[in-house]
């Protein structure tokens, strides 16, 4: 049975630090990885983090420095460390296995997605 569950989101001023988790199980990594993605209001779903098959992570440009996507292999769990945090940050937090995003909306119909946990950040 595959499981994908978020949680850790919340209410944090600026320039303060969350960190999001993701129970993920049930399947086998495949080449999309494991990623987090995030829709703010009245925004496309965006990509923020990835960890490969190989365990490299990437960042898209505006989290770089600021967020730190990691894997326990042994919990089964992925954790997005966010620090710095802006009011651009605000948004719905996915996480993802095996999956992307296919049109402007998160969650997808690829892949395995997490049923979201708001991040707001305060001014």
């Amino acid at each position: 049975q595959v499981q994908v569950v978020e949680s850790g989101g919340g209410l944090v001023q600026r320039g303060g630090s969350l960190r999001l988790s993701c129970l993920a199980s049930g399947f086998t990594t495949d080449g999309a990885g494991l990623a987090w993605y995030r829709q703010a209001p009245g925004k496309e779903c965006e990509w923020v983090a990835v960890i490969s098959v190989d365990g490299t992570t990437s960042y898209t440009d505006s989290v770089k420095g600021r967020f730190t996507a990691s894997l326990d292999n042994a919990k089964n769990t992925l954790y997005l460390q966010m620090n710095s945090l802006k009011a651009e940050d605000t948004a719905v937090y996915y996480c993802v296995a095996n999956g992307r995003r296919t049109g402007t909306n998160c969650p997808s119909d690829i892949g395995y997605w997490g049923q979201g946990t708001q991040v707001t950040v305060s001014i």
